[in-house]
């Protein structure tokens, strides 16, 4: 029993001589943070400033900003870590040993951030365009550092690896996209007034740009019609409901003013008895 308490006076008088010997540096080393967190978040906002003065992309000033915030709390982690005596020399080598681990083991997130870099710096596109890679396409709504975030436009978000990205074939439509309808007319039909009706329609669409201008132009004579091509230009969010629309617009006009939209036909002849 008396060992016992001896062990437990021991360990108390250990703890108070660490307290007095470490507390005061360990105090002042959390202040030493606390401090750099605030510096580096001042120094954040005023480079932050600096950079929109020099316009750049919205992408690359919060990587620069961010990259400048924690070289500040680098340096000061430094200083808190030489306030408690630590030797940084031994410490810098077992994170490098450290790092080379980690490095095999975080291929492909490595792989992503280095993705991630390409993307910000040659801008293949950038926040607000349109774009179709790897099977999906969406508006960008982020650009981050692991991944881009699309927003598709059946309302759902999707993620895509910034790997699966740098080196693929990418559409990039930006902010307008064209829209790409045929509709036919029978071979009897006044072709001018078809496609005076057309323009008609495209002028009473509010989604449907002027600049732009909308084509509209006959694209073949088909077995059963003549093809009318009809391509205007819309934002790029207005792209499904402005087809949609048209579309319709178009079916509903030509019975209004009697332009025939014929069924495909095929003539048979029967030969000998």
């Amino acid at each position: 029993m008396e060992d016992h308490l001896q062990t437990i006076q021991q360990a108390q008088s250990t703890a108070i001589d660490l307290a007095i010997h470490f507390g005061p540096k360990l105090l002042v080393a959390l202040l030493i943070l606390l401090a750099g967190f605030y510096v580096g978040r001042w120094i954040g906002h005023a480079t932050d400033r600096m950079l929109v003065k020099l316009g750049l992309d919205e992408t690359v000033r919060r990587l620069l900003v961010r990259i400048v915030r924690l070289l500040v709390l680098g340096m000061f982690l430094i200083m808190a870590l030489q306030n408690l005596g630590v030797e940084l020399l031994p410490l810098i080598a077992g994170l490098g040993v450290a790092g080379a681990g980690i490095a095999l083991a975080m291929q492909g997130v490595l792989g992503n951030l280095a993705a991630g870099l390409t993307i910000v710096f040659t801008r293949p596109f950038q926040v607000g365009e349109y774009i179709s890679i790897v099977d999906e396409e969406g508006l960008v709504e982020e650009i981050r550092l692991f991944n881009t975030v699309l927003s598709h436009p059946d309302r759902s978000r999707v993620v895509i690896p910034n790997r699966k990205i740098v080196g693929e074939i990418l559409h990039n439509y930006g902010s307008l996209r064209q829209l790409d309808i045929t509709v036919g007319v029978a071979y009897d039909t006044d072709i001018r007034h078809a496609l005076a009706t057309v323009r008609d329609i495209l002028a009473g669409n509010n989604r449907i740009l002027n600049e732009p201008e909308p084509v509209i132009r006959v694209l073949a004579l088909a077995d059963s019609s003549v093809n009318i091509g009809i391509r205007p230009w819309v934002a790029a969010p207005d792209f499904m409901a402005a087809s949609s629309e048209i579309t319709q617009s178009v079916l509903e006009t030509f019975r209004e003013r009697g332009i025939v939209i014929p069924f495909p036909q095929r003539e048979v002849r029967l030969l000998g008895g």
